[in-house]
C-alpha cells in the first residue's frame, strides 16, 4: 500500500510538472510580445508578478492560509520570507536587468542550465540520488538545449553575471522550497513567494525612482500584463504542487520541455519551419523527458519499498 501511494504521488508530481512546462512554454512565447510594450522590463515584471500575487494570495486565503500561518513556527515563517527574497524578487531584478545588457544567445543558455544546478544541489542537500539513467537524461537535456539555443558568439560581462546569479538563486529556491513543503502547503508557499516578493519588487522600483512606470502602462500593454500574470500564477501553483510530490531534480528537468511548446508556437505564428538542428534539439529533449520520467518512477518505487521495509 505504501509503495502504491508513493508511486501515485510521484506520477501526480510528474503530471503537474509537465503542466508547469506547458504553462512556461506559453508564458515565454507571450512575454516576448508583452515586454516590448512596456519600456522598462522591471516595471513589466513587477506588474505581472503583482497580478500573480493577487491570485495566489486569494487562493491561499480561500484554502485556509490564515489558520495555517498562525500555527507555523518561527523557522518556517523565516523560510517563507527567504523564498520571497531568493525566489520571488531579487532574481527577477537580476535576470531582467542582466537581460537588457547581455547577449541574447548567452543569456538564454545560462538560464536554461537551471536543472543542472538543481541536480547538483539536490544530491547533498535533499538526499536525492542520481542513477545512470538520470545522469544520462541530464546530459541529453543539456545537448538538446545547446541545439535549440546555441550560445553562439558567447561572451561574458556584467549582464551574464547577473543572469547567472539569478539562475543560481532560483536553484537555491528549489532546494529550500522542497524542504519547506514538508511542513507548509503549496498554496501558502506560492502566495508568500509572489506576495512578499512583489513587495520587495515595489520597493526596488520606489528606490530606483521608477515606481511611476506602473501607472504609465498603456491600455495596449495591460491585457498582456494580465494574461501573463494569470499564467505566472498557474506556473507557481503547479510548480510547488509538483515539487511537493516528486523529486526536485525530476521536476526541474521536466520544465525544460517548455522549450518545445515555445518553439512550436513561434513556428506557427511566424509560418516558418524550424532549422533541422533545432528540431533535433526538440527530439533530444523529448527523449530526455521520457528518461527522466522513467527514472523518477524507478527510484520512487525503490524509495517506497525501502521505507515500507523499514517501517
Amino acid at each position: 500500500m505504501a509503495d502504491e501511494r508513493h508511486i501515485l504521488n510521484v506520477d501526480r508530481g510528474v503530471l503537474l510538472a509537465l503542466g508547469t512546462a506547458a504553462i512556461s512554454g506559453l508564458s515565454v512565447y507571450l512575454n516576448a510580445f508583452g515586454v516590448k510594450l512596456v519600456p522598462d522590463a522591471a516595471v513589466y515584471t513587477t506588474a505581472k508578478n503583482g497580478v500573480a500575487a493577487i491570485i495566489l494570495v486569494g487562493l491561499a486565503l480561500a484554502l485556509g492560509a490564515t489558520r495555517e500561518t498562525r500555527i507555523l513556527d518561527r523557522r518556517r515563517r523565516a523560510g517563507l520570507l527567504t523564498i520571497a527574497v531568493v525566489g520571488g524578487s531579487i532574481p527577477f531584478v537580476l535576470f531582467f536587468s542582466g537581460l537588457a545588457i547581455a547577449t541574447a544567445p548567452t543569456a538564454a543558455f545560462i538560464h536554461k542550465t537551471l536543472f543542472i544546478w538543481v541536480a547538483l544541489m539536490a544530491v547533498p542537500f535533499l538526499g536525492e540520488r542520481l542513477g545512470l539513467i538520470q545522469v544520462g537524461a541530464l546530459g541529453v537535456l543539456l545537448a538538446g538545449q545547446i541545439l535549440i539555443a546555441p550560445p553562439t558568439g558567447m561572451g561574458w560581462g556584467a549582464g551574464e553575471t547577473m543572469i547567472a546569479a539569478a539562475t543560481l538563486l532560483w536553484s537555491v529556491e528549489v532546494v529550500l522550497a522542497k524542504r519547506l513543503l514538508t511542513g507548509i502547503s503549496a498554496p501558502l508557499l506560492g502566495a508568500a513567494r509572489m506576495g512578499l516578493g512583489c513587495v520587495v519588487l515595489l520597493g526596488y522600483l520606489a528606490v530606483s525612482g521608477r515606481i511611476g512606470g506602473l501607472g504609465a502602462i498603456s491600455g495596449e500593454a495591460l491585457p498582456w500584463v494580465l494574461v501573463t500574470g494569470v499564467l505566472l500564477a498557474g506556473y507557481v501553483a503547479t510548480w510547488f504542487s509538483a515539487l511537493r510530490l516528486a523529486p526536485a531534480t525530476t521536476v526541474t528537468s521536466l520544465l525544460v520541455a517548455g522549450a518545445i511548446v515555445t518553439g512550436v508556437l513561434s513556428s506557427i505564428s511566424n509560418g516558418t519551419t524550424p532549422d533541422p538542428r533545432v528540431v533535433l534539439g526538440y527530439l533530444l529533449v523529448f527523449v530526455a523527458v521520457g528518461l527522466v520520467i522513467a527514472s523518477a518512477r524507478r527510484f520512487g518505487r525503490f524509495d517506497a519499498s525501502r521505507a515500507y521495509a523499514d517501517a
